[in-house]
């Protein structure tokens, strides 16, 4: 047998191995990975309710696996995980593309993997679904579900404004869901004033609530101040909800 035969001989077996069997809480991990686009080990140990040696341990063993992949980008910053083109297969989840996180939305990434985890354990009669998934559902419906209409159109279409997480009730109780922002930078005074007034007069949802950084629950303040959505919007600050899952 020459080289080139042996070398192909191990590419085949390579791609033809037994995939490892998963499980219970993997499978959760991948799906919710794929889902929500991102996660760390304290979401996950959250989510899941074990320790963070646990979540570490079983996402170190889906890294080894390629389903999921990891970066570190921010010192001092938890490491990030996102499922592989083969996690997303795994997975079963559909109709969503792979996630991307840069140095530039680590911050984000991070705390909205976090947030998303504490709000589906505190409410777990809820679906915390993502962004990326409302996005998905909403070019599917084609119309808004859970997003605000801007003021603006461009080229006579409506601008939508998506939050990050959405809280969905249970479809049989006829409840509307709730936006979720997760607010770390502060945006232009003009821009947020513009998603608050969207957001006051949305009936998408029941209402929004904001998880804000201390700079930027002063800069919310007074934008829903100026859009008078005091009825409709609530902001908290980060802290409450860890406070909240602790």
């Amino acid at each position: 047998m020459t080289e080139s035969d042996k070398a192909l001989e191990r590419a085949v077996a390579k791609r033809t191995r037994p995939v490892a069997s998963m499980r219970p809480g993997d499978e959760e991990m991948l799906v919710w990975t794929a889902r929500i686009g991102a996660v760390t080990v304290d979401a996950l140990a959250c989510l899941q309710q074990t320790s963070s040696t646990t979540a570490g341990r079983r996402l170190a063993a889906a890294t080894r696996e390629r389903l999921v992949s990891r970066r570190h980008l921010l010192v001092g910053r938890p490491a990030v995980y996102t499922a592989t083109a083969a996690g997303m297969r795994r997975s079963g989840v559909e109709g969503l593309g792979l996630a991307h996180v840069s140095v530039a939305n680590a911050p984000h990434t991070i705390a909205c993997a976090e947030v998303a985890a504490a709000l589906q354990r505190l409410y777990p009669d809820h679906h915390v679904a993502s962004e990326r998934e409302l996005r998905r559902e909403e070019r599917s419906a084609g119309a808004p579900l859970a997003s605000a209409v801007l003021d603006r159109a461009v080229e006579h279409r409506r601008r939508l404004h998506r939050p990050d997480l959405v809280l969905w009730p249970q479809s049989a109780s006829g409840e509307a869901p709730i936006a979720i922002e997760v607010e770390l930078a502060v945006k232009a005074p003009r821009r947020l004033a513009e998603i608050c007034r969207a957001w006051a007069r949305s009936r998408e949802v029941a209402g929004v609530v904001y998880l804000a950084s201390p700079p930027a629950e002063r800069a919310l303040a007074r934008a829903i101040e100026q859009a008078s959505a005091h009825e409709r919007i609530r902001v908290l600050s980060l802290e409450t909800l860890s406070a909240l899952v602790d």
